[in-house]
Order: C-alpha cells, then sequence, then structure tokens
C-alpha cells in the first residue's frame, strides 16, 4: 500500500510541476535575479529524487532521469506556444541540472529515505517484499 501513497504522491508533483509551469500567472513568493532558474532546479532535484526512492533499479532510474529532463523541455516548448509564458534555454538546463542532482542526491544515500520510514512502520513493499 505505501508503495502506491509514494507513487501517488510523486505523480500529483508532476501534475503541480506541469500546472505552476504552464500557468499565465505563477505565484512569485521570493524575488530576486535568478529566482526563477533555483525555482527549476529545486522542482526538478525534487522529482528525480522523490522517484528514485521508489526505484531502486539503475535502469529504471536511468530511464526516470531522461523522462524527468524530456519533461523539463517539453514543458518549456509547451510555453512558448502558450503565448503568455516565454521558452528559456537557460529553464531547459536548470531543469536537467536538477534531475541530474536528484539523482546525484539518490546515489549519496539520500535515496533511502522512503525505505528508512517504511522500516520505522514495518512495511515491506519499497524492498519489493509485498
Amino acid at each position: 500500500m505505501l508503495r502506491k501513497v509514494w507513487l501517488t504522491a510523486g505523480w500529483l508533483w508532476v501534475a503541480i510541476v506541469f500546472y505552476l509551469s504552464l500557468m499565465p500567472h505563477p505565484p512569485e513568493p521570493v524575488s530576486f535575479e535568478g529566482v526563477d532558474k533555483l525555482e527549476h532546479l529545486v522542482a526538478y532535484a525534487w522529482l528525480m529524487l522523490w522517484f528514485c526512492q521508489v526505484y531502486l533499479d539503475q535502469k529504471m532510474r536511468m530511464r526516470l532521469f531522461v523522462a524527468l529532463a524530456a519533461m523539463g523541455v517539453g514543458i518549456e516548448i509547451l510555453q512558448s506556444m502558450g503565448g503568455y509564458r516565454y521558452f528559456e534555454y537557460a529553464d531547459m538546463l536548470a531543469n536537467t541540472l536538477g534531475v541530474a542532482i536528484g539523482w546525484g542526491s539518490a546515489q549519496a544515500g539520500l535515496g533511502n529515505i522512503l525505505r528508512a520510514l517504511e522500516g520505522m512502520t514495518g512495511s515491506r513493499e519499497i524492498r519489493g517484499e509485498q
């Protein structure tokens, strides 16, 4: 059951990123030069790290890397088609760099947070022991 919860939460984060990326006037809680690039980087790092919690296989993680980087490029293309947002190569770079940071963080040990949480609850689903 927890695996389904983690996946649902991850897909909800993906939907939120799409919504915030494509809405006409996204909220801007903090404003300084380059804050939007930082937001892109953090959002994509979070997505990658989150899904790396659920998918432990390195091949799957590489597919996720490609998929999330492609998502970042695709969203920029969609923004250019809307007429109210801007297409920026720097955003694509920030998105992809965020994915790389999320992947690296998972490789460095942060990819075990949900499994540790599961261990505390006694569940074995993420470890594949359903």
